[in-house]
């Protein structure tokens, strides 16, 4: 179970987030909805334990991955490095396994800087996937991506979900990405922002 207390965050004398406090169980997705500024990616980071710095108390497992809006990849490693210095453990067939399940493994030797934004996108999230995480935390993964590539995105993220099963925690904009990946529903609204609403997407969409 993943609990979420934050009570106060503020840079300087600018207070963010107040008083946001919900929980997520094993296996359980939740998206956090909300306007550009909110907050959101700041509620992200201090999950991740990437910012320690805030009034309250988060309790995570230990093994958490993220993916961010942009991906974050060794640029000077190829794209099968990019899996294998990640994560040692993982061995040059499991790692090549991996790509094929996502489909760059024609593009493993390349570098990132030759991919797509799309194929960069995969291969974060394939990473992310790699270290079988008890968390995966998705801050809008698929942002500037045109609609086939953000449909293809989604179908493989459902699939790794499905077969790794981590709790998640979904930021977007989008109500139908929300609809799509979660069975929960955060909404963050307010200076500083706080939740407003927190429904069940099946409940929200007048499903018994």
């Amino acid at each position: 179970m993943i609990k979420v207390d934050v009570r106060r965050k503020a840079f300087g004398e600018s207070e963010i987030l107040h008083d946001i406090r919900f929980d997520v169980a094993d296996g359980e997705t939740v998206a956090i909805l909300g306007p550009s500024g909110i907050g959101k990616s700041t509620l992200l980071r201090l999950i991740a334990g990437i910012d320690t710095v805030f009034e309250g108390q988060i309790v995570c497992p230990q093994r958490i991955a993220m993916v961010f809006q942009e991906p974050v990849l060794l640029p000077w490693r190829r794209v099968l490095e990019n899996l294998t210095l990640v994560h040692p453990t993982l061995g040059d067939k499991a790692a090549r396994a991996a790509l094929e399940r996502i489909g760059i493994l024609d593009q493993a030797a390349l570098f990132p800087g030759q991919l797509s934004l799309g194929q960069q996108r995969r291969l974060a999230l394939a990473r992310a996937f790699a270290g079988r995480p008890e968390l995966l935390i998705l801050d809008e993964p698929y942002v500037s991506l045109d609609p086939q590539t953000a449909e293809d995105m989604l179908e493989l993220t459902e699939r790794l979900i499905v077969e790794t099963g981590p709790a998640v925690i979904l930021v977007t904009h989008s109500e139908a990405e929300a609809r799509r990946l979660a069975r929960r529903s955060l909404r963050l609204a307010g200076r500083p922002a706080t939740v407003v609403g927190d429904a069940n997407v099946a409940q929200a969409e007048g499903v018994a």
